[in-house]
């Protein structure tokens, strides 16, 4: 039995750092990729932000605009249903909180006199000891730097004006969006399959469609498990008798669209409320319920719920929402986990690709699905879009035998 001849350990080095050179090269490449793509999105992030916010709009509305249009209802008209209907149900959420807060906001303020002049009591009485001199002296040094920075403060007001200017117009952009994301947004990756051809196409397809599943996936566990917080903790705010309570119960479910840190955020204004408008033991017992709460939905509700839409760890949802509030506030915090989440499926995508590239797995069934979009291949007909075939083509305009149509809003 011969032996394969022993290579020179000279040629066998070389081989390796040829390799991992090439290797080095192209990591270089990707990380340097990656860098532009994150200067151009900082420099356009007012243009990307709003297109985002519709785009996460857009898969929450897309359902019920889906479901009117398989009744016959014209795309446009049912778009504009979805999307005033939303509309109307936000202004009508704000219409009802708004004269609860200004009626209670004299009663919070006097309490929340009354509980400093307790704290300042308890200062002074307390285990600290500190006296009234030294007390009048800390609050006068306040009032000195509140009058030498009343120019910042000024300033900061202005700024606060021209932020406020700002949301308002990338609402009404972000609705126009949403609009025309739910009204068009079924015919955009059949045209994209159809633009890149098959070869290239049909990847840029599932792409799409994997990505628009998993920011429709988080729209929704955020949606269900916001909900669960807000009905518990609202509910324990009205058992407590707090002021404010819906409002603060609406503040969670909003808070709960931003993972971990919103829930802190929120669950702390509760506590903070209940201090100063009941006593400490009301405090304490909203601290507990809170906790209860965020417990049940971090170790049970959100982990199950997550795990079926978005398929990511805590630890990389928690590194996601530092790395996006870091850079771009409390919007990054947002966006971060939906980013992350759509990154992860075109990761695993990929993967898959390889893997039936390398023979170790076998291609995908194509067969029928029941939960494929309308105007794909295996579902039926959408009767609600306008191209609807008339000689073998499927619904979005692709001629027969061509790329096969997709629905991205019909999900």
């Amino acid at each position: 039995m011969s032996h394969p001849r022993p290579r020179d350990r000279a040629a066998v080095i070389s081989e390796g750092f040829e390799i991992l050179s090439k290797w080095g090269l192209r990591i270089i490449l990707i990380a340097a990729g990656l860098f532009v793509v994150g200067w151009v999105i900082g420099r356009f992030w007012m243009i990307g932000f709003p297109v985002m916010v519709a785009l996460l709009l857009a898969t929450l509305l897309a359902p019920p605009a889906t479901f009117l249009r398989r009744r016959g209802v014209p795309s446009p008209l049912a778009a504009a249903v979805t999307v005033v209907g939303f509309v109307l149900v936000i202004a009508g959420t704000i219409a009802v909180i708004a004269p609860e807060v200004a009626g209670q906001a004299p009663e919070i303020a006097s309490e929340a006199s009354r509980g400093l002049v307790a704290v300042q009591d308890w200062l002074q009485t307390g285990p600290f000891g500190i006296s009234e001199d030294q007390l009048n002296n800390a609050i006068s040094t306040i009032q000195d730097w509140l009058r030498d920075s009343a120019a910042a403060i000024s300033a900061g007001a202005l700024s606060t004006i021209g932020a406020a200017t700002g949301a308002l117009v990338n609402t009404v952009l972000i609705v126009v969006l949403s609009f025309f994301f739910v009204k068009d947004g079924h015919k955009f990756l059949p045209w994209l399959h159809r633009v890149l051809g098959e070869r290239i196409g049909v990847h840029a397809q599932q792409l799409g469609q994997r990505a628009w599943d998993t920011l429709g996936g988080f729209i929704r566990t955020q949606a269900l498990v916001s909900l669960v917080d807000a009905f518990f903790i609202g509910l324990a705010l009205v058992i407590l008798g707090v002021p404010l309570a819906v409002p603060l119960a609406v503040i969670t479910f909003i808070g709960g669209f931003v993972p971990i840190v919103g829930a802190f955020v929120t669950g702390a204004l509760a506590v903070l409320v209940t201090l100063v408008t009941n006593d400490f033991r009301d405090a304490v017992i909203m601290l507990i319920v809170i906790i209860a709460v965020q417990q049940l939905e971090g170790n049970v509700l959100s982990p199950w719920l997550q795990g079926r839409s978005m398929n990511l760890q805590a630890a990389v949802i928690l590194l996601a929402v530092t790395a996006g509030s870091s850079l771009f506030g409390i919007t990054g915090a947002f966006l971060a986990v939906p980013v992350t989440a759509t990154a992860a499926a075109v990761l695993r995508y990929l993967n898959e690709q390889i893997a039936i590239e390398a023979g170790e797995a076998p291609p995908p069934d194509a067969g029928p699905s029941d939960s494929a979009p309308p105007g794909d291949p295996r579902s039926p007909a959408d009767p609600g879009d306008a191209a609807t075939p008339t000689s073998g083509a499927p619904v979005g305009g692709a001629p027969s035998g061509g790329a096969p149509d997709d629905g991205v809003t019909d999900r």
